[in-house]
């Protein structure tokens, strides 16, 4: 794995951005992005990242960006860098936040380049909190509460926070989706959360081999009934959670391994 911060880029439609560019960005917030893990130069659920950036720009700009643009942009952050590494695509209007948005012009594409990342090895405790995400099926930025919350659970000694929304079910996490097994299913929770790209390919992948999966509403006060539950994203499909609030969940190797297996089921492509 390389090292060397030279090997990374921060790229604006596709060439080396300027601190003049960056510096108005920095103290923006009005934007959305995807997170992907690239390796060996290729991705898992490339038409996942290139629909949720143009669902959420038509959502937030009216107008999205064409995904041949996109992908030749995302080729243009991986020409110079070592073949695995992480990458964020984040799109941005270049009126910025705090403006009617009237004559807005065409959304543009920052795009950054960094180490590659991994999960925690788990597993992992996570404290409830109530929360309800602004947008939520937007990954937006600017979202403090995820940072305050996870620091404010580490602080009463857990790993992170799960979020549970008004009517008592659970979401998300901070930067995870959940996912629930009952000894037979994959069980995804039911509430207003951002459908993660890993989601997206679990879910199809799982479909392909056959394992039954539901939506259902789930709350604390059900957990006992269920048999392993764990966090995914972007830096991996599956990591145990033990324990969520007080309420201790079974360690299900096997199920963290079939969401792993489902995940490597997904080809890797190229953008």
């Amino acid at each position: 794995m390389s090292t060397d911060v030279t090997a990374f880029v921060v790229q604006r439609n596709g060439r080396t951005a300027t601190a003049a560019e960056l510096a108005p960005l920095a103290f923006a917030g009005y934007a959305h992005f995807t997170a992907l893990q690239v390796r060996g130069g290729r991705v898992r659920g490339l038409d996942l990242h290139l629909e949720r950036l143009r669902t959420a720009s038509v959502e937030l700009f009216g107008r999205a960006l064409p995904d041949d643009r996109v992908r030749s942009w995302l080729r243009s952050a991986l020409e110079s860098g070592p073949a695995d590494l992480s990458l964020t695509a984040t799109v941005f209007s270049p009126a910025g936040e705090f403006t009617r948005g009237d004559g807005e012009g065409a959304p543009e594409l920052l795009v950054r380049t960094r180490p590659p990342a991994s999960a925690p090895e788990g597993p992992l405790a996570l404290a409830p909190v109530v929360h309800e995400r602004v947008l939520p099926a937007v990954k937006h930025v600017g979202e403090v509460a995820k940072t305050y919350y996870l620091r404010r659970a580490v602080a009463e000694g857990f790993d992170d926070a799960v979020f549970v929304d008004r009517r008592g079910r659970l979401g998300e996490g901070t930067i995870w989706n959940l996912a629930f097994w009952d000894g037979e299913a994959v069980v995804w929770p039911e509430a207003a959360v951002l459908g993660g790209t890993t989601m997206g390919i679990v879910r199809r992948q799982l479909e392909r081999l056959g394992v039954p999966q539901r939506d259902q509403e789930i709350t604390l006060d059900e957990l006992p009934g269920l048999a392993g539950a764990v966090v995914m994203n972007s830096w991996t499909p599956g990591v145990a959670v033990h324990r969520i609030g007080s309420v201790p969940l079974p360690a299900a190797p096997s199920f963290v391994e079939l969401l792993h297996r489902a995940y490597r089921a997904e080809p890797l492509t190229s953008p």
